[in-house]
C-alpha cells in the first residue's frame, strides 16, 4: 500500500481502506490518554482544517492542546474550500492570524491538517513576523497534486485546476524551508495523498515524523496527537 516514488497516488486498495482505517482511529481514540505528555507553555495556537472541512473536524485536536496548557484557536473562516475560503492570496487567513498575535501578544504556533497544513507554511513564509512555528499534518507540500487521489475533489471545491501555474507556484512557495521551527508528520500509508510528498527531504532542518495513518481523521489519530503535543513540548 506505500507509493513506489513521490511522483505517483497512493495505491487503489490504500485509497478504499480510508473508511476502515478511519474507524479504527475513532477506537483508538476512546483509550487516549494525556498522561505523561508535556505540558503546554500559553502560546497561542492556530488549527487549520482539511479540504472541505471545518473547526469542527479539529475539535478533538484542540481540546487536547488547551488541556495541556496551550490557547487554541479556531480558524472561524468556516469550510476549507482553499481560495474560495482564504481569498486568492490567503488574506483572509493572514487577518485571522494576526487578529490571534494582537489578541494574544506573542506570534501563533500554526498546526495545518492536510490543505490547512499547506496554507500554513504559505502563511509563515509571507508573514514570518506572526508565526513562531509550523506543524502540518498529511500535508502535501512538497511535491505535485497529481500525486494524490484527491486532486478531482481539490479541483471541484476550490474551482482551481492542478495545472495552474498559480497553483504551481503556490506549491513552490510552500515547498521552501521556512525561517522558523517546523515539523512535518506524515504516512507511507496514506491513501489520499502520497505520504512522501508531505515532508522535506532528508536532512532538512523541519523535522519528519513518521506515523502509521490513513487520512480520515488523522488528526484524531492517537499517534498524531502525542506527536503535535511532544513536538510542542520540545519548542517551549
Amino acid at each position: 500500500m506505500i507509493p513506489k516514488t513521490a511522483a505517483e497516488p497512493p495505491p487503489r486498495i490504500a485509497f478504499a481502506l480510508e473508511p476502515a482505517r478511519a474507524a479504527l482511529t475513532l477506537a483508538e481514540l476512546t483509550r487516549f490518554r494525556l498522561a505523561g505528555l508535556p505540558r503546554g507553555d500559553g502560546r497561542p495556537v492556530l488549527v487549520s482544517p482539511g479540504l472541505g472541512n471545518t473547526d469542527r473536524s479539529n475539535f478533538v485536536l484542540r481540546t487536547m492542546l488547551r488541556r495541556l496548557g496551550y490557547r487554541p484557536y479556531p480558524w472561524l473562516l468556516g469550510r476549507n474550500l482553499g481560495v474560495r475560503t482564504v481569498g486568492p492570496e490567503c488574506e483572509r487567513l493572514i487577518a485571522r492570524v494576526e487578529a490571534i498575535r494582537a489578541e494574544a501578544g506573542a506570534p501563533v504556533t500554526l498546526v495545518g491538517i492536510s490543505l490547512g497544513g499547506v496554507m500554513s507554511r504559505i502563511i509563515a513564509h509571507r508573514r514570518p513576523d506572526l508565526v513562531r512555528g509550523v506543524i502540518t499534518i498529511s500535508s502535501p507540500f512538497a511535491g505535485p497534486p497529481s500525486a494524490t487521489n484527491v486532486w478531482r475533489p481539490f479541483q471541484l471545491l476550490t474551482g482551481e485546476r492542478i495545472d495552474d501555474p498559480v497553483v504551481a507556484g503556490r506549491l513552490a512557495e510552500a515547498v521552501q524551508p521556512l525561517p522558523m521551527p517546523s515539523a512535518a508528520i506524515w504516512s507511507r500509508s496514506d491513501g489520499f495523498v502520497n505520504g512522501l510528498i508531505c515532508r522535506e527531504g532528508e536532512g532538512a532542518a523541519c523535522r519528519a515524523v513518521e506515523i502509521r495513518s490513513g487520512h480520515l481523521f488523522v488528526q484524531m489519530k492517537p499517534q498524531v496527537l502525542r506527536a503535535v503535543a511532544e513536538i510542542l513540548g520540545g519548542w517551549v
